[in-house]
């Protein structure tokens, strides 16, 4: 069975390496969001819904149901392409299924991002920086080193472009709205992974609320961030491992 990764925002595939090497010879592939390390469509508008249309049209391509994991927007788009096609996979994971919550709000960063000006002054900002500061930023977040380096390296005018779009298109209500699907996600065996120093996607209240409503398990992180597959990447595999092999 193939375990299929999406990472998010500012990110590339790189966040997944340290665990994907603790996952022995299990069949893996990292696909990477247009903007996000992969090139940027014709016509490609980088809003949450066509970013689940490009997950959705990835996953029809594996002849048969995968293991499913996101992080960040990843676990966003994860969630999005289970709510509509839960068929596509066999189990699926996310980190931020608390964002589908009614009463989730935005992060601080995410509400600059949303606003008009500000929000183009901040990625301008963000992405204008060295190499060396975009990696330390990641650091300062929790983010591995030798991992930060490399996703520093990758954040291009491509990802710039893509980060407005995106969060604008999720802003609230909208997010909420979606959320009213989750009991789809019940049609598959799903697993949310809560960790506890990780506070830009939402509560520990509003991620098992989200759990329950998708139907799926919860694996609490203790004491790791919102990098948690950086930090800890044996106790990211053995979580995700533990949840597949349970669900044979």
């Amino acid at each position: 069975m193939t375990a299929v990764f999406v990472h998010g925002n500012p990110e590339t595939a790189a966040v997944w390496e340290p665990l994907l090497a603790e996952l022995g010879d299990r069949s893996t592939v990292c696909l990477s969001p247009p903007g996000f390390g992969a090139p940027w469509p014709e016509g490609f508008g980088a809003t949450a819904v066509e970013y689940r249309d490009w997950l959705i049209a990835e996953l029809e391509k594996f002849p048969e149901p995968v293991d499913l994991v996101g992080h960040d927007w990843g676990g966003a788009h994860v969630l999005n392409a289970v709510m509509a096609r839960p068929e596509l996979v066999r189990t699926w994971a996310s980190d931020t299924a608390g964002a589908f919550d009614p009463d989730y709000v935005w992060h601080d960063l995410a509400q600059v991002w949303q606003k008009p000006g500000v929000g183009e002054e901040a990625v301008a900002a963000m992405f204008g920086a060295p190499v060396e500061a975009r990696a330390a930023r990641l650091v300062s977040g929790g983010m591995h080193e030798a991992v930060a380096a490399k996703v520093a390296e990758g954040m291009n005018d491509d990802m710039a472009r893509a980060v407005l779009p995106l969060y604008r298109s999720a802003a609230q209500p909208a997010l909420a709205e979606s959320g009213r699907n989750l009991g789809r996600a019940a049609e598959r065996p799903g697993l949310v992974v809560l960790a506890t120093e990780d506070h830009y996607v939402g509560t520990d209240e509003q991620r098992r609320r989200s759990a329950e409503r998708a139907g799926a398990k919860v694996a609490v992180l203790e004491g790791l961030g919102h990098w948690w597959m950086t930090q800890d990447p044996v106790q990211g595999a053995r979580v995700l491992t533990e949840f597949w092999d349970s669900s044979k």
